[in-house]
């Protein structure tokens, strides 16, 4: 097949999107298949064999790190010479209206995905009375696509309530080679606590930014006097948070790649993440693929990865003290400790990339054979 890919972030950019579509575009040129990214330009012009159409864009102003890329004339060109059999649209916004429009104008199938919770987002930054106008916006594009994929079935339910059409579960993946318990060691906890590692780590892992809610991290501090928090990401909340933080033993890491973030993983006592906006949270699976026992809000996608008292423990996001109880119970137990690593790999290990990328095949081509055998008006 010959997909091209619209995206409105990609690499060099680190966030959950960016880590499934790389591994994605990855193994799909690993089976066989052709993939045209096209995406805010990032410096890159190939990625695993796939080549990457860049467009140039400007920062949001409400989130300088995201770019927005207006679809330019000469993109059709390179569709043209590209001649997809599909696209495949992934949180439209304004490349997917590109995308939503060149697949009308080329007449070939269109596919759409829904990765970050956008309609909830509006509350953190005060457009809370824009969510109604956001979800009419969101249905108008993703109803023009004959199938759209979501990452967790309590994002298929909120997409379906709110009359988007068509909506399947497209599987979660992580890479379990990478992430392993047995990177952990007494160097990397001596880092995240800046030269503490006999004290309780709690780490956070991803995006610095207002709808994540890093902030209720404190009172766990506060209410757990030896424990130490290491930040890890970046992003436009950093310096709130940093004066949020300042009286408390937090330590702002900056990024991590590769195996330096395996082993910050496998090196800390509990992953905490208090988001109540995640479609899915693929953190999470890393977290647990490297035996990190996860304290995270019983919201959003996260229930379809997290099992309570199994391999993490949930917590009512409404509960001011529930986030303070689950980590308190976590780092009283040791024995329970070993038993949730042990039970969080084991739930990662069924969730490798290739299956997630097999199950997208499948949904590409039933976009294909509807598009091949329309049905009888």
């Amino acid at each position: 097949m010959r997909i091209a890919l619209f995206t409105e972030t990609f690499l060099p950019k680190v966030d959950g999107i960016v880590t499934r579509l790389s591994h994605t575009v990855d193994h799909l040129q690993r089976l066989g298949d052709q993939v045209l990214v096209v995406s805010p330009d990032g410096g890159l012009r190939e990625y695993k064999g796939a080549k990457i159409c860049g467009i140039p864009g400007f920062p949001l102003p409400l989130y300088p790190e995201l770019k927005l890329a207006l679809p330019r004339p000469s993109l059709r060109q390179v569709l043209e010479e590209f001649q997809p059999e599909l696209i495949h649209i992934v949180n439209p916004a304004v490349l997917g209206l590109g995308g939503l429009y060149y697949a009308k104008s080329l007449d070939v199938p269109l596919l759409a995905s829904y990765h970050t919770h956008l309609p909830k987002y509006l509350e953190h930054y005060g457009l809370g009375m824009l969510e109604g106008v956001l979800w009419e916006l969101l249905k108008m594009m993703h109803n023009q696509a004959q199938l759209n994929l979501c990452t967790s079935t309590a994002m298929q339910e909120a997409l379906t309530s709110h009359g988007i059409e068509r909506v399947e579960v497209w599987q979660k993946g992580v890479d379990t080679e990478l992430f392993q318990p047995d990177l952990a060691s007494q160097a990397v906890r001596s880092h995240l606590s800046q030269g503490s590692p006999e004290s309780p780590i709690l780490l956070y892992v991803g995006r610095l930014s207002a709808e994540k809610e890093i902030d209720r991290i404190k009172p766990v501090l506060k209410a757990i006097p030896d424990a130490r928090l290491a930040l890890v990401g970046d992003g436009p909340h950093r310096q709130e948070l940093e004066k949020h933080f300042a009286d408390t033993p937090t330590h702002f890491v900056g990024y991590l790649t590769g195996k330096d973030l395996a082993a910050a993983f496998a090196s800390a006592d509990a992953f905490i993440f208090p988001s109540r906006t995640e479609t899915l949270g693929l953190v999470l699976l890393e977290a647990m693929a490297a035996g990190c026992p996860v304290i995270a809000a019983n919201a959003g996608g996260i229930p379809d990865i997290v099992t309570d008292g199994v391999n993490g423990y949930l917590f009512d996001p409404q509960d001011e003290n529930g986030a303070i109880a689950a980590t308190q119970r976590l780092l009283s137990n040791s024995e329970a400790r070993a038993t949730l690593r042990h039970n969080a790999r084991l739930e990662a290990e069924k969730w490798g990339w290739a299956a997630a990328t097999r199950q997208l095949q499948r949904f590409y081509r039933s976009v294909l054979s509807a598009q091949s055998f329309p049905t009888a008006a």
